[in-house]
């Protein structure tokens, strides 16, 4: 969930292909993979671990099971497998393909859906310890392996070179699905998205004979394996191999200097969180609210002067209390304080409830990326996210659904409604350029609800299901790509797309997250995945094959945990007891292991 609000601040808050000058195929990419690593000094230390297989009967195997986020779905593969290197990826997959055995990867365990925990998984290979991030020479970019978190990335670039990617704002999540799904985050209204900066991956794919073999595909016009880095470049996780490592570095980037080659961060950012109490929220009120920002985001996603903002309205149910606008702003932009002063009274102008604000203050850029952390393995969270771009704000129909959604419900209620700024630099690129096809989009809508106790599964799925149908009932139920919307991000995969009973459109879930690109993705997964080897819920078909959802088995469910005994101490005022699922880092103050 990479992009979700900061919940704090700075401890006041818990703030929330080719090598070798460009080209490589088959094993010479892994000569160049091992050029690289020398470079770093890896093989200058001790060799890595063999790859570990953890089974039922191995203590570590309950860790590794329940590291994914969503604890809807917790598989029992026969094994786990923890790898170190491509080449130990190889022997896994050459293993597992003799054997017929249906294969998955996790990196940070952020995926909402089953993509990973399915009940048909035998073993996952587990990529957490392939965490490098350095400078590879031989392809004159920096190298970020699959099992790095963006926290590691963003560290180890900023401190050794001063530079930066325009990733998600989660430092907990994996780089290995995050990049290939064209993540975004805090710093993509003035960079982009972070595939507008990939410049390779390194892959373990599988051919037609059933041999897993390494590949590095690069932009580069003349590279014969440019397919596979298209297709790479947000057509998302688990489609076409299993990514070992990516390869960075800006189209517009000259020399070889490590220093230039990425965009470089603000030293500073001027970070702002102002809060509205439910106490006197009317449905005029929270509706005004929101088409205030939504209405200044469609106004001003394209202006120079506001690219540096990131932004975003969280809405949570009324039992939290309050709505919160959080915006940063690079600091040295001229008058910066003055500008998110403005877009304050901007979206609270007409209100009728007058903001508090938990801080207005200026902090290094590093610890501010830094101190928002979602972390996965949430054990006993369950939930469900829905999303889509928005083209235009919602309709008055649309806010009063939002509004009941928030309203609806006794207790302590896990919803929220999110509305997160897009634009700038992300929508200057043509949408055939990267497999990722949403670059008109100036917002996200997402919605999500989390709770505890597995007997509740029906109860809050079909309230979020029901608010996101009707929030979509001239289309179907879905963001049906038009005037209003631009379809769905993969990174936010919901498997209700593909579903007829809550897709009535007629469009495919495909043509939601891909739109015209999908055909190309097909080819691509034709060439490098013959076999299907790499497969799930939504992942991209072979030509021909059918758009249909797989009809899977229940997956076993945790028992629910025992809430604290004080649930109102433990918990900070600002959070519900059950806890929205894109702030799930709360877990600690909940008493709960994450």
């Amino acid at each position: 969930m990479a992009e979700a609000t900061r919940r704090g601040f700075l401890g006041a808050m818990a703030v929330a292909g080719g090598a070798a000058a460009g080209l490589a195929t088959g094993e010479s990419a892994a000569n160049a993979t091992t050029a690289g690593r020398s470079s770093h000094g890896r093989s200058e230390c001790a060799p890595p671990p063999n790859a570990a297989t953890i089974k039922p009967d191995d203590p570590r195997y309950a860790e590794l099971i329940t590291r994914g986020y969503n604890s809807r779905f917790i598989a029992q593969p026969e094994s786990v497998r923890v790898v170190h290197s491509a080449e130990q990826v190889v022997q896994v997959v050459n293993e597992a393909v003799r054997a017929g055995k249906k294969i998955v990867v996790r990196s940070g365990g952020h995926c909402f859906e089953n993509f990973v925990d399915d009940p048909a998984t035998s073993i996952i290979i587990d990529v957490s310890e392939m965490n490098d991030v350095y400078f590879d020479p031989a392809h004159k970019a920096f190298a970020i392996e699959a099992g790095a978190t963006l926290g590691q990335a963003y560290r180890s670039l900023y401190l050794g070179w001063g530079v930066t990617i325009p990733a998600g704002g989660c430092p907990s999540v994996g780089a290995g699905g995050h990049i290939a799904g064209g993540g975004y985050g805090p710093q993509s209204r003035r960079h982009g998205l972070v595939i507008d900066h990939l410049h390779g991956v390194e892959v373990v794919v599988v051919d037609r004979s059933g041999r897993a073999r390494i590949v590095v595909a690069t932009r580069e016009a003349r590279d014969p394996n440019r397919d596979l880095w298209w297709a790479h470049a947000g057509g998302g996780g688990g489609n076409f191999g299993i990514v070992t490592r990516y390869l960075m570095r800006s189209p517009s980037a000259r020399g070889n200097d490590p220093a230039t080659l990425l965009p470089r961060p603000p030293a500073q950012q001027l970070v702002v969180s102002a809060s509205w109490s439910w106490e006197n929220m009317t449905e005029e009120a929270l509706s005004r609210l929101a088409d205030n920002y939504a209405r200044w985001q469609q106004q001003n996603h394209a202006d120079p002067a506001f690219e540096s903002i990131d932004s975003s309205l969280t809405m949570y149910h009324r039992s939290s209390g309050r709505i919160e606008l959080f915006t940063a702003m690079d600091g040295d932009v001229p008058g910066a304080d003055g500008i998110l002063w403005t877009l304050v009274q901007t979206v609270g102008e007409g209100v009728g409830i007058e903001p508090t604000f938990d801080y207005f203050s200026v902090a290094p850029w590093l610890r501010v990326t830094l101190s928002y952390d979602s972390g996965a393995g949430a054990y006993a969270l369950r939930f469900k996210s829905k999303a889509g771009y928005l083209r235009k704000p919602w309709t008055p129909a649309q806010l009063k659904v939002v509004y009941r959604y928030l309203t609806e419900g006794e207790g302590d209620v896990g919803a929220s409604v999110y509305l997160m700024s897009l634009g700038g630099k992300i929508n200057a690129v043509d949408p055939a350029a990267t497999a990722n096809p949403h670059r008109t989009a100036p917002l996200i809508g997402f919605f999500d609800v989390g709770w505890w106790d597995p007997a509740e599964d029906d109860k809050w799925l079909a309230s979020i299901r029901d608010a996101y149908r009707e929030m979509h009932a001239d289309t179907g139920g879905v963001p049906v790509p038009g005037e209003a919307y631009d379809g769905a991000y993969i990174n936010y995969p919901d498997n209700d797309l593909a579903d007829p009973a809550l897709n009535t459109s007629g469009v495919p879930w495909h043509k939601l997250y891909y739109k015209d690109n999908y055909p190309k993705l097909q080819q691509v997964k034709a060439k490098w995945d013959p076999r299907d080897v790499f497969n799930h819920a939504l992942s991209v078909r072979l030509p021909g094959a059918s758009d249909a959802l797989p009809s899977l088995p229940s997956l076993p469910s945790l028992p629910p945990q025992t809430r604290p005994k004080n649930p109102r101490k433990a918990e900070t005022k600002k959070y519900p007891r059950r806890v929205s699922p894109r702030h799930a880092n709360n877990l600690r103050s909940l008493g709960r292991p994450d």
